[in-house]
C-alpha cells in the first residue's frame, strides 16, 4: 500500500491539470453508506453481465460496510482522500466479506469465558493446521516441524537474521510482494532483485539471471507461491528448478505461500514442502496461515516449518524467534480449519467469477489497459502504462518530486495513476512501484469484495478511462 507522500492533494490536482468532480464521471449512487459512488458513462451498456453468484448457504453479494472499523482498507484511504473520493477500496489484500459463521461462533464462545491470561498454545490447534494441509494438499507436516507466529511477517524476520548477516543480500523474484522489502531492510539486508520474464502477458522465472545473482554475500531467497502481485502459481518444474539452483549454492528458500487457498479452475498451487527431493526440501522454510484465506489478518495467528531440524533450532536461537500468538487468534484459525472449508468452498468459484468479470470487462471496455486472469489470488495485476502515458503521469511524477517536502517519499507515475484513478473514478487501487522491478505502469487491484461494488468500481474506472 503507498504511504502519504507529503504532495497535497488540492496542489497535486492544480498542478496536474486534473479536476476533482464527481458528477463528471456518471449517476451519483451509493452502494456503501456514508460513501458516495458514481456509475454510469460511455461504457456502462458495454459492460459484460455479473457472473451469476454460484449460490449456497453463504452470501457474498450483499455489501458489508468496514467504514469506521479502522480497517485499512477503507478507513485509511478515506482519512488519505476523503470520503467523498472513495466509492470502491480495492488495495491493501483483505477481503470485504464477513467471516465464516464457524469463525464467529468459535469466538462469541471463548469470549463468554471472560478472562484472557497467558496462552498455552493447544495441542488441537496444531492438528487442525496438520489436518488442514493433509486434507487439502495431501501434504505431510509433523507437529514438531511447526514453530507459531503472530502474523508471516515475524516469522520471515527470525529466519532472515537466522541466516543472512546484516550487509547480506537477499533474493526476491521481481515484482514481488511490497512487504518483503520492508522485512529485508529491517534486519539490515539489502534486496537482489531477479526480475521475471513476461511472456504473452504471463510471467516466467529467469533462472539464469537468478543464478548469476547468487554470490558468497547470498544466503536466503524470499519465494512467493502463489505469487503476489502476479497472480502465478509456480509449477513443480519451476520450483524443482529454484530449489536444485538454490540447494546447490546454498541459499535457504523461505516460502511465503499464505494465498495457497486462492487457486482459479483449472489452475494448481504446488507446495514447495511436497517437492520430491528430500534435499531440496530440507532446504527451505515455508510461512503459512488462515489469515488470508478466512480473512483473519486482524487476529494475528500463523506458522512456519520445516523439515529441517537444524533450521529449526536456529530459526530459535540465532533468529531469536518467539512463538507468541493471540488467543483469539488461534480461537478463529483453530475453528477456520477444523469447520470453514465450506465457507471457503463457495468462496473460491465467487472469486474465479469476479476475477474472469475483471477479464472480460477490462478487454471488453478499457481498451488501455493490460489483464491477464490470475492463476491464483485474489488479486488482479494491471497493465496501465498506455494510461500513465496518455495522462501525462511521468512528467506529473517528475514536477511532484521537485516541489515535495525534504525527507518525503518519491511521487512515482504509478502513484500518479493511483490518485487519478481515485479523483476521477473513485476507485483506489496500489500504485504498482512498491512492488519492485518490473511493476512500471502496474496497479494492483484486490477483486475479494462484492460483485454489487466490483461492477461500480469497473464501471467507474472505465468511464474515467473514457475520458483520460
Amino acid at each position: 500500500m503507498s504511504q502519504p507522500d507529503g504532495l497535497n492533494r488540492r496542489a497535486f490536482l492544480r498542478n496536474a491539470g486534473l479536476t476533482a468532480v464527481v458528477g463528471a464521471v456518471g449517476t451519483s449512487t451509493s452502494l456503501v453508506p456514508g460513501i458516495p459512488g458514481i456509475l454510469g458513462g460511455a461504457h456502462a451498456s458495454a459492460a459484460p453481465l455479473l457472473p451469476e453468484s454460484p449460490g449456497g448457504k453463504f452470501d457474498f453479494d450483499t455489501i458489508y460496510s468496514r467504514i469506521g472499523t479502522d480497517c485499512t482498507k477503507w478507513d485509511r484511504q478515506i482519512a488519505i482522500y476523503g470520503k467523498d473520493h472513495i466509492a470502491v477500496g480495492m488495495g491493501i489484500a483483505d477481503m470485504d466479506f464477513k467471516v465464516a459463521p464457524v469463525v464467529t461462533q468459535a469466538l462469541v464462545e471463548r469470549i463468554h469465558h471472560e478472562n484472557y491470561g497467558y496462552l498455552t498454545i493447544p495441542a488441537s490447534h496444531v492438528e487442525s493446521i496438520v489436518n488442514w494441509n493433509k486434507r487439502r494438499y495431501g501434504l505431510e507436516i509433523n507437529p514438531s516441524w511447526i514453530l507459531h507466529s503472530p502474523s508471516v511477517h515475524p516469522a520471515i524476520l527470525s529466519v532472515l537474521r537466522a541466516f543472512s548477516p546484516p550487509g547480506t543480500k537477499v533474493i526476491v523474484q521481481s515484482p514481488t510482494y511490497n512487504g518483503f522489502y520492508g522485512d529485508i531492510t529491517a534486519v539490515g539486508c539489502k534486496a537482489e532483485e531477479s526480475p521475471l520474464r513476461l511472456v504473452n502477458g504471463r510471467y516466467a522465472m529467469d533462472f539464469e539471471d537468478l543464478e548469476r545473482r547468487i554470490d558468497n554475500d547470498t544466503n536466503t531467497i524470499i519465494l512467493c507461491n502463489p505469487q503476489n502481485p502476479t497472480g502465478n502459481c509456480w509449477s513443480r518444474d519451476d520450483l524443482m528448478t529454484l530449489g536444485e539452483i538454490c540447494t546447490r549454492r546454498r541459499v535457504v528458500v523461505l516460502a511465503d505461500e499464505i494465498h495457497c487457498d486462492f487457486v482459479r479452475k483449472g489452475e494448481k498451487y504446488t507446495p514447495f514442502a511436497s517437492l520430491p527431493n528430500e534435499k531440496i526440501v530440507a532446504n527451505s522454510v515455508t510461512f503459512k496461515s488462515a489469515s488470508k484465506s478466512f480473512n483473519l489478518a486482524a487476529m494475528k495467528c500463523a506458522y512456519m516449518f520445516s523439515t529441517n531440524p537444524a533450521y529449526l533450532a536456529r530459526i530459535k536461537t540465532v533468529g531469536g524467534h518467539r512463538e507468541d500468538i493471540n488467543t483469539l487468534g488461534m480461537v478463529a484459525h483453530r475453528a477456520a480449519y477444523n469447520e470453514g472449508a465450506e465457507w471457503l468452498d463457495q468462496l473460491l468459484p465467487y472469486i474465479d467469477g469476479n476475477l474472469e468479470y475483471v477479464d472480460t470487462f477490462v478487454r471488453t471496455n478499457m481498451p488501455l489497459v493490460g489483464v491477464v486472469k490470475p492463476q491464483g489470488t485474489y488479486l488482479a495485476w494491471l497493465d496501465m502504462s498506455k494510461v500513465a502515458d496518455k495522462i501525462g503521469a511521468k512528467e506529473m511524477a517528475a514536477q511532484a518530486n521537485k516541489k515535495k517536502a525534504p525527507g518525503a517519499a518519491d511521487v512515482t507515475p504509478e502513484t500518479i495513476l493511483e490518485r487519478y484513478l481515485v479523483e476521477h473514478a473513485k476507485v483506489q487501487m496500489t500504485a504498482g512501484s512498491s512492488y519492485g522491478y518490473g511493476s512500471a505502469g502496474r496497479m494492483r487491484m484486490n477483486c475479494g469484495t462484492s460483485r454489487k461494488l466490483l461492477e461500480l468500481a469497473m464501471t467507474n474506472m472505465a468511464s474515467a478511462l473514457n475520458k483520460a
